[in-house]
């Protein structure tokens, strides 16, 4: 049986011509890139990617399987996968299926045996690009129309597409294998805390973090009403990670805002920009965003710098910042905002993802800080 062809066209006319990869069909999305060596399971199921064609730059991808514990949610959510080289044989003792039959379960369309390297310099010279993945129409002027027709994803609220909407009580912790190699004891707390983590697509390894810290998990939709979030006597509130242009996300913003001063509040990725909005700062699209795990950053407070994990196409503009937000964290690459505290309420955000599954682990510190401001706001009496 000869291979079946696939094409990814780009809205500026180029288009790549490889092997078909999971599923038949056609999508339309943003296509980025991430630099990650590992972790292509995670970034398959992280709701994050809502809207995207993601394309690995390293060049072999699938070599260690797919397994049912370390998904990041209940489905894959990125619109199309681009590889180098699929590896076939998959050889990990915890893998379950291949790589290939876990992007057909889902319907998720791929391509493979492209120039990775040309695409992805192309979109950092150029800036994440509309593109059309398919394996149906192979015609390329046809195809480069469908990319210059397709949505974008500023002013799209992407949240709704991925937001769950049950409440729901977090039980799972950390993996036995993550729990030995990087869980610090001081972390967790001797008392229960009691965690309302909003839903704007969350990864499910920071619901296990908040959990391995000894906090008892809330998990409720992102539009919850700020009114009925307090009716639930949370300690703290975790603002999660999700897709797309924070600020359509107005229901939200409006939401954090009321909270403020109320309770401790965490948040990270779109948290941190939704955090920032409801403060009165602003965000812009980055040319190609940050994603990958190898971003620097450097903390403010230590003088230290962190490995961080990232997974965002958006920021915080510095210049528009208010008074009563100081910038805690800086990316080394290009010096976006990569995290903020409030200096009149407890409250504070990262634009990265300090619970990071596969790694690097240099920042869960960060879940025992907001564990220690729970713990203080506890003391002092709700």
């Amino acid at each position: 049986m000869p291979p079946r062809i696939a094409k990814l066209a780009l809205e500026d006319g180029t288009v790549y011509t490889g092997r078909a990869l999971g599923a038949s069909g056609e999508v339309a999305g943003e296509v980025v890139f991430n630099t990650s060596m590992t972790g292509y399971q995670e970034i398959l199921t992280d709701p994050s990617y809502r809207g995207q064609i993601v394309t690995m730059t390293y060049p072999q991808i699938g070599n260690y399987g797919v397994n049912r514990q370390d998904v990041e949610s209940d489905r894959i959510y990125l619109a199309g996968f681009v590889i180098r080289e699929y590896s076939r044989r998959a050889s990990n003792y915890r893998s379950q299926l291949s790589l290939e039959e876990y992007l057909q379960q889902y319907g998720v369309v791929g391509i493979c045996e492209i120039d990775t390297r040309a695409l992805v310099r192309r979109i950092r010279i150029h800036g994440a690009m509309r593109g059309v993945l398919s394996t149906e129409d192979l015609d390329d002027r046809s195809l480069v129309e469908k990319a210059q027709a397709s949505p974008g994803l500023v002013g799209r609220d992407l949240v709704r597409e991925v937001m769950p909407r049950e409440v729901q009580r977090w039980e799972e912790p950390l993996h036995p294998l993550a729990q030995a190699t990087y869980m610090p004891a001081p972390y967790r707390s001797e008392e229960p805390l009691h965690v309302v983590a909003m839903n704007f697509g969350m990864k499910w390894n920071i619901a296990r973090w908040l959990r391995q810290s000894g906090c008892r998990v809330t998990v409720v939709p992102g539009d919850m009403p700020a009114e009925e979030i307090l009716q639930l006597d949370p300690d703290g509130i975790f603002l999660s990670n999700g897709p797309g242009d924070p600020e359509p996300v107005q229901y939200a913003i409006r939401t954090i805002g009321q909270l403020l001063g109320k309770r401790p509040i965490f948040g990270i990725c779109l948290g941190h920009q939704l955090l920032s909005l409801a403060c009165g700062a602003r965000t812009f699209k980055l040319k190609f965003g940050h994603r990958g795990a190898n971003q620097p950053v450097l903390n403010r407070d230590t003088g230290r710098v962190e490995i961080t994990a990232q997974n965002h196409g958006f920021a915080v503009d510095a210049d528009t910042l208010p008074e009563e937000l100081e910038i805690t964290h800086i990316n080394l690459n290009d010096q976006t905002v990569e995290g903020v505290r409030h200096k009149q309420v407890p409250a504070f955000s990262v634009q990265y993802h300090p619970e990071a599954s596969a790694g690097p682990h240099d920042s869960n510190y960060l879940f025992g800080e907001f564990v220690r401001l729970m713990e203080q706001y506890r003391k002092q009496g709700k």
